[in-house]
């Protein structure tokens, strides 16, 4: 079962584990890191890790035309089925056998309104097993956290972590937790959509693999990851 990621950009996120599609932060309108619009997408699970209006995104447009299933935490969740979509709620540390995997909510150092004020519960990160043992973590916006350590116990295959700085981890606390959670691949993401963020992801990479066991790899928007 081929299991492959890609990066549309900004923090928005696709996965595709063997014929399960997944959309993590699907935050196209609007975007300028993106070309795709949303309607050129399908989707079988929409992801969220938590309410700001550049991670939400398209959600409900997208929910609505494809009959997605959403998964987030109980806050966010609960806002997405009162607009009528299909959810299912979990919490950081707990974790549930879909089709694509098992997938744990770990947590992150961040925050999580939702777009129209209301309160979006704790912000999380991802942590998916897919069927064929292959590890994914999906940081999510955070800051650093030293028991990102925990979560290098899995053994993880790839980790996608942001570096932009100012709103999440910056370069050096990103290479920080790369040491922490020590995985086979880790692709920055998080960064250079405006100018608040601009990073040199070339230069980080350097970084990392000179200082990390782990291979750093740079994608450009829609570009993809086989794993």
């Amino acid at each position: 079962m081929e299991t492959i990621y890609t990066w549309y950009g900004h923090a928005t996120h696709g996965l595709k584990v063997g014929e399960s599609r997944l959309l993590i932060d699907p935050y196209f309108t609007g975007n300028p890191a993106t070309t795709v619009k949303p309607e050129e997408l399908s989707a079988d699970y929409i992801l969220i890790t938590h309410g700001h209006g550049d991670h939400i995104g398209d959600t409900l447009s997208i929910a609505n035309r494809t009959g997605a299933l959403c998964i987030s935490n109980a806050e966010i969740s609960t806002w997405l089925r009162n607009k009528g979509l299909k959810t299912h709620a979990q919490h950081i540390g707990g974790g549930y056998h879909y089709p694509f995997g098992y997938l744990k909510l770990t947590q992150a150092l961040h925050g999580s309104a939702l777009p129209d004020g209301s309160y979006g519960g704790n912000p999380a990160g991802f942590l998916l097993t897919t069927p064929e043992g292959k590890k994914i973590y999906i940081a999510g916006d955070t800051g650093l956290f030293g028991d990102m350590k925990l979560i290098g116990d899995e053994g993880l295959d790839l980790a996608v972590i942001p570096i932009g700085d100012n709103y999440t981890m910056g370069p050096d606390d990103a290479l920080k937790a790369v040491r922490l959670l020590c995985p086979r691949h880790v692709v920055p993401v998080h960064y250079n959509t405006w100018d608040l963020i601009a990073q040199d992801p070339q230069a980080w990479k350097t970084r990392v693999e000179a200082e990390t066991g782990a291979k750093a790899v740079i994608l450009k928007p829609g570009e993809s990851l086989s794993l």
